[in-house]
């Protein structure tokens, strides 16, 4: 995906390049518009919580991390000889286990970290 990202003097400046994007058919829930706290936005489609942080990055890199230490988790779990039987059981158990809270905790981190876009 790619992402134009412009710095504009004032708001007006925002408004009058969204016009121009509308009118050249890119859909609105494609353009996001960032401002200093407190800045009048009106009619302007203010950017979300995914577009701001770092959120989505964020709980990628959480998921792939805790599902690789679940999966190993679960491979260190079946030298147990009780654990063992179960065997693939425990493995997509510890992998999802550690992906959800990989992607959990980092989210957490993510959500209170600006987008580096």
């Amino acid at each position: 995906m790619k992402r134009i990202v412009m710095l504009v003097p004032d708001v007006d400046t925002a408004r009058k390049i969204t016009h121009e994007l509308l009118s050249e058919r890119v859909p609105e829930k494609h353009i996001h518009v960032i401002a200093r706290e407190g800045t009048p936005m009106e009619d302007l489609h203010e950017a979300g919580l995914a577009e701001r942080t770092d959120l989505l990055p964020a709980l990628k890199r959480g998921a792939a991390v805790g599902g690789a230490t679940g999966l190993l988790a679960g491979l260190a779990a079946l030298a147990f000889p009780g654990v063992a039987v179960a065997g693939g059981a425990v493995l997509l158990a510890t992998t999802l286990a550690g992906s959800a809270f990989g992607a959990w905790a980092s989210s957490l981190i993510g959500v209170s970290i600006p987008s580096e876009e």
